[in-house]
């Protein structure tokens, strides 16, 4: 099998998969980080969501192949990518946790990915915007993820 490099919140990993192997599975079984989810496998929970090269991705149905020699970042890996203290939350992270928004929780890596990648394209968002973010909570907390991103950007 070939094997491609990247880098994976920070550090740079090699794995050792099949090329059209989705990036969830090298992420989760051959490299050990568990935030993406595995919900759906066809692009339509995002559940996994993560970014490649700062956009929002689902690695559900990304090649592995496709990130070679380019940067992943997994919700493991998003404390301390807005400060220099590797251990500070994002701002996104902190309004999670102000707005009490994870009930299950399952969703939640990719809902705060997402949602940041959100915040990278559009600093002030309207609630069309917010809602536009496709990843579905089983739980149906969509009300305290759109305040906690409105008090993300506030505070961004």
């Amino acid at each position: 099998m070939p094997n491609y490099t990247f880098q994976l919140n920070g550090e740079t990993v090699t794995v050792d998969a099949p090329a059209d192997l989705p990036l969830l599975w090298a992420l989760r079984d051959k490299l050990g980080v568990t935030g993406p989810k595995y919900g759906c496998g066809i692009d339509v929970c995002k559940a996994c969501t993560s970014h490649l090269d700062g956009a929002a991705i689902n690695p559900c149905v990304t090649p592995t192949a496709d990130v070679a020699g380019r940067e992943v970042t997994t919700i493991e890996g998003l404390a301390g990518t807005w400060s220099d203290d590797p251990d500070e939350l994002h701002p996104v992270q902190e309004a999670w946790l102000e707005q009490d928004v994870a009930q299950c929780g399952y969703c939640q890596p990719g809902q705060i990915m997402a949602a940041v990648a959100l915040l990278r394209r559009t600093s002030n968002p309207t609630d069309a915007d917010i809602d536009a973010i496709e990843n579905v909570c089983r739980c149906g907390s969509y009300v305290r993820i759109r305040e906690a991103i409105k008090a993300a950007a506030a505070r961004m």
